[in-house]
């Protein structure tokens, strides 16, 4: 390139130039205005999409809010507002940091995408960026991100100077007259009318987002039976979202009936594992020795002759390993007087080294047929899936829960489907996946939309939500778990009440998934969830002493010793408690059922 340039004709050009560019730049900063909405975070993340993240009241670099993000994993903590902008126009970007590599950009610009960055800024800096847009760009995407492993971030005060977009420039006004319609016992429908400039309304479902919807009305599904649920409407157009409208309170109908069923199980009960294949040194448990207290025995474990056979073969556990164990007669005797006493007695297929992987239709029928040869020979009332490891995960461009196309994950809806068709509606079917499997669905799904992820993320989801109308229950395993984000985009850790809370509440209150509040996982009702817990220290980790489960009861069903967390409702119908294992309770000197049976009666 010739950078030279003869200087009589650069001052000549300067001189024609000076009154156009004079025009043009008083023009241009006439028509300037903030394009984004919520820059200061002062809305909690009113306008922000966010993979990671929550305002703070401190630290801040004006006002009462900033956004605090926390990298994890293959997540940068990205948050991005998508904004219109005019064609041909030059925008400024700017905000204010604090942390370790924080970017701050602009994408989708139509020309060259910008973005500026710190590698350390122990206090506020300030970052700005300028881009102007394409001949045809009237949609520009600001982020701010961190950087993986780096710890967490601040922003605050983001913003974007230039000419107005194509649209209102401001947000709709709040909708009022929310009204409630028809209730059932699952379902409340809602109606308000239109707001002037309006594209999208958001329907909240105590405080948290439900759905979105470009009508005026929306039915909000997967309630509770006899359950009081807040619920607010906001109006949204490309300029931003609008205030919450005023709350509408109903109560949902009793319940009569309906998918899952209770499998005539107690109002509450005590789920437990009973080593039944194996020995370890928790001894061997005779299941006439266990306690009437056991309202459902799931028989560990069913395994597979091969991961990807689908054959799965229930093996007792040889005298060499277990001296005491009774004799096959004795032990279908015991189900029989287990299932006499009004007991539920189940084979639980996988644990921690069975692993099963349905990757073909083959292994599918293997799968029904085995399992039922199992439930048939001991007369057994049911199922449950403890597939753990690698056994559920999800293929790169399987990203839509509702609609899944993983082979694992098909095959096996379709062989618990074709089981539950086959033993009819008292079919006992459950699921102990870990959260991993589950809650982590709420951050991260699968592999991820740019890849990386661990394609296990939320694998469970799926499943659960293919047979939420088949299954009696779910006890997530609340233990052997890593820090879980929970609804109140903080993360929560073994040890305490808060982590069981944290985690089912999720369950309760569904979540949108992998962030996105156009998919949302809808709640469980509070009869087909029960929590997991270890019986003992030796159990696995992540125990809890018998006070702190005791306060979680407490928090869940009546919201009372909560601590920080806020739940999002309250559920006296909640099933009860599962326990890995019967065999480690029996060695704590059944400290878990005692305190079980001490609370509900």
């Amino acid at each position: 390139m010739d950078r030279s340039r003869p200087l009589v004709a650069l001052l000549a050009a300067t001189a024609l130039a000076a009154a156009g560019i004079t025009a043009l730049s008083s023009a241009a900063r006439a028509a300037d205005a903030e394009a984004l909405t919520n820059g200061g975070f002062e809305s909690g993340l009113t306008g922000w999409t966010c993979t990671a993240g929550t305002t703070v009241d401190s630290p801040v670099h004006s006002g009462s809010s900033a956004l605090q993000a926390t990298p994890a994993g293959n997540d940068d903590a990205q948050c991005a507002q998508t904004v219109t902008v005019q064609p041909n126009s030059t925008y400024t970007l700017s905000g204010y940091v604090r942390g370790s590599y924080v970017y701050l950009g602009a994408s989708g610009t139509g020309t060259t995408d910008v973005s500026a960055w710190t590698q350390s800024a122990p206090d506020w800096q300030k970052l700005s960026t300028t881009f102007t847009t394409g001949a045809t760009t009237t949609k520009v995407t600001v982020y701010t991100h961190g950087w993986y492993g780096t710890g967490a971030y601040d922003a605050d005060d983001i913003s974007l100077i230039g000419p107005g977009g194509t649209g209102t420039g401001q947000p709709p006004a709040a909708p009022a007259g929310l009204t409630a319609g028809s209730v059932t016992a699952s379902s409340v429908a809602l109606s308000w009318p239109a707001v002037t400039g309006a594209t999208s309304y958001t329907v909240y479902r105590d405080g948290v987002k439900s759905q979105t919807v470009t009508g005026t009305s929306a039915t909000v599904t997967g309630l509770s039976a006899s359950t009081a649920y807040s619920f607010q409407v906001t109006a949204s157009n490309d300029a931003g979202e609008s205030a919450k409208s005023a709350a509408v309170t109903t109560t949902t109908g009793t319940d009569g009936g309906g998918g899952g069923g209770s499998a005539d199980l107690p109002t509450h009960a005590l789920v437990g594992y009973l080593h039944s294949s194996f020995a370890n040194g928790s001894g061997y448990t005779r299941l006439a020795d266990v306690p009437d207290s056991w309202d459902v025995i799931d028989l560990a474990f069913g395994e597979p002759s091969s991961p990807t056979s689908g054959d799965i073969h229930f093996t007792r556990c040889p005298v060499t390993d277990c001296p005491n164990a009774e004799s096959d007669a004795d032990f279908k005797a015991a189900i029989k007087a287990k299932q006499a006493a009004g007991k539920k007695v189940l084979i639980s297929i996988g644990g921690q080294n069975g692993q099963v992987q349905l990757t073909t239709t083959a292994a599918r029928d293997a799968f029904v047929s085995s399992v039922s040869d199992i439930i048939d020979t001991w007369g057994l009332d049911g199922l449950d899936i403890d597939f753990e490891g690698h056994s559920l995960s999800l293929d790169t461009n399987d990203t839509d829960f509702k609609n899944p196309t993983t082979p694992v994950i098909v095959n096996l809806i379709s062989a618990l489907k074709t089981l539950k068709a086959e033993y009819g509606p008292k079919f006992v079917l459950t699921m102990a996946p870990e959260t991993f499997f589950v809650q982590n669905g709420y951050q991260y799904y699968g592999t991820g939309k740019w890849g990386g992820q661990d394609p296990r993320c939320g694998a469970y989801l799926p499943v659960i939500y293919a047979l939420r109308d088949d299954l009696t229950l779910l006890h997530v395993q609340d233990y052997n778990s890593g820090p879980i984000m929970g609804l109140d985009n903080q993360y929560h850790s073994m040890g305490g009440a808060d982590f069981h809370i944290a985690m089912t509440d999720m369950l309760l209150t569904g979540f949108p998934v992998a962030g996105d509040p156009n998919n949302v996982f809808p709640p469980l009702r509070p009869d087909q969830v029960a929590i997991g817990m270890p019986a003992s220290t030796e159990a696995g980790n992540g125990y809890v002493a018998p006070a702190e489960v005791t306060k979680t009861l407490d928090c869940l069903t009546k919201k009372t010793d909560c601590g920080s967390y806020q739940t999002h409702g309250t559920w006296p119908a909640l099933r009860g408690l599962m326990t890995w294992s019967v065999n480690w309770d029996r060695y704590a000197n059944w400290e878990f059922q005692k305190n079980f049976d001490a609370y509900f009666g």
